[in-house]
């Protein structure tokens, strides 16, 4: 019988990973160019990309739209981060042309911001201006190497930037896996997930 297998994944399910410090509501990330729950999401699976690939610019792993479910304030459930990425969508990294970043910018800016994390820019007439990578003022003439996902780097979801890339480099890490092992990483360190609104999208 199949009996013990599902009890056994209900357990797991409910097993506690982390603690948030927070509640970081998807309402606010559907609506407003950057939120708490938003910049968790993109700054979570950075900071698990960069330990694959230290040389990545900056990251879009989601869109507004892949991002499914408030993170509750409290204990952290495998569950709730598969509420949060249902999908099973693999981490990329995009080395794409200058002119190809502009037009993941551009897209950015015209839906009013997306989870994004190494990246600020300022939204103006549905444009991107003042944009830093990495700090440093965007330049059209060099190459941006892109943490995303599968998904988004073949579209998904209307993203522009990623047609024709110079390299795609597959992680062999699952976007949720990232969200997972960055959770449990602060748990181990005795700290809770915690986000803030840093002005990296404004308008």
């Amino acid at each position: 019988t199949c009996l013990p297998y599902t009890t056994r994944l209900d357990a797991e399910m409910s097993d506690v990973i982390g603690q948030s410090a927070q509640g970081m509501p998807k309402k606010s990330s559907d609506t407003l160019p950057e939120s708490l729950l938003s910049n968790f999401f993109a700054d979570a699976v950075l900071a698990e990309g960069l330990k694959i690939d230290p040389k990545i610019d900056f990251a879009m792993p989601s869109t507004k739209g892949g991002i499914r479910v408030d993170l509750p304030k409290g204990p952290i459930t495998v569950s709730n981060i598969f509420e949060l990425m249902p999908f099973e969508n693999e981490l990329v990294v995009c080395t794409i042309k200058g002119t190809e970043a502009q037009r993941l910018l551009q897209f950015i800016a015209a839906s009013k911001g997306q989870p994004v994390a190494g990246l600020r820019m300022k939204i103006v007439d549905k444009m991107p201006v003042n944009v830093l990578i990495g700090g440093r003022a965007f330049d059209p003439n060099r190459n941006y190497r892109v943490l995303t996902s599968d998904y988004v780097a073949n579209g998904g979801d209307n993203a522009l930037g990623f047609k024709d890339p110079l390299e795609m480099k597959v992680l062999g890490l699952k976007v949720r896996d990232a969200l997972m092992n960055f959770v449990k990483g602060k748990q181990a360190e005795g700290k809770p997930v915690t986000a803030q609104l840093d002005g990296r999208i404004t308008y």
